[in-house]
């Protein structure tokens, strides 16, 4: 276990789970920039709960994980979370939901036996979550609900956001970050009414 800072905020990290970078980053500014006082929020794959952490004084948190080891990571860092395979099982609506999805381009001889694994392998286009997620967002996302979702340029930007609007919202990119060989992205989507 090691202690990390972020904004003059400790957390911990416990071995085996995503040490956050630039897109955990990127998405605490996006949350902390969209979220309203009293909004009901999902952070879907909270890993170490870096995320959650910056909003729970703020809403109502509640953050899902289908590993075990980022689900003990998130409890230590104060964080609510039930082990989930993305929102399965979760009852909603939820106002505000955080997806950090697993988004990078995985061929099958790059995946690790762990559950490490499951932080960055998006299949083999990148995107192979997030539509996984698509499939049941409308289980906790209301009408006019916001999603809040980072990820790669590797994953394809124009197929991200025609997934989302496929299943119903609009898609604006709130903020974006060049790093060596991609672009990182926050898109704000918004279910239609």
């Amino acid at each position: 276990m090691v202690t990390r800072t972020y904004r003059d905020k400790e957390f911990e990290l416990l071995d085996g789970v995503y040490d956050p970078g630039e897109d955990s980053f990127l998405l605490v500014e996006a949350a902390l920039g969209e979220v309203k006082p009293g909004d009901k929020v999902l952070e879907v794959g909270t890993g170490s709960g870096i995320v959650s952490l910056f909003l729970k004084d703020v809403a109502d948190v509640t953050a899902t994980d289908i590993s075990p080891l980022a689900c003990a990571n998130a409890r230590r860092n104060g964080v609510r979370v039930v082990r989930a395979d993305l929102c399965h099982g979760l009852c909603g609506p939820f106002d505000l939901v955080i997806f950090n999805p697993p988004y990078l381009p995985t061929a099958d001889d790059e995946r690790l036996p762990a559950w490490l694994n499951r932080a960055f392998d998006g299949g083999p286009t990148g995107r192979e979550v997030i539509a996984r997620f698509l499939e049941d967002a409308g289980s906790v996302i209301p009408p006019c609900g916001r999603v809040l979702t980072v990820f790669s340029s590797l994953a394809g930007t124009d197929e991200v956001v025609g997934l989302y609007r496929s299943h119903g919202f609009d898609v604006e990119t709130v903020l974006t970050e060049k790093v060596p060989f991609e672009t990182l992205l926050v898109l704000k989507c918004v279910r239609r009414a």
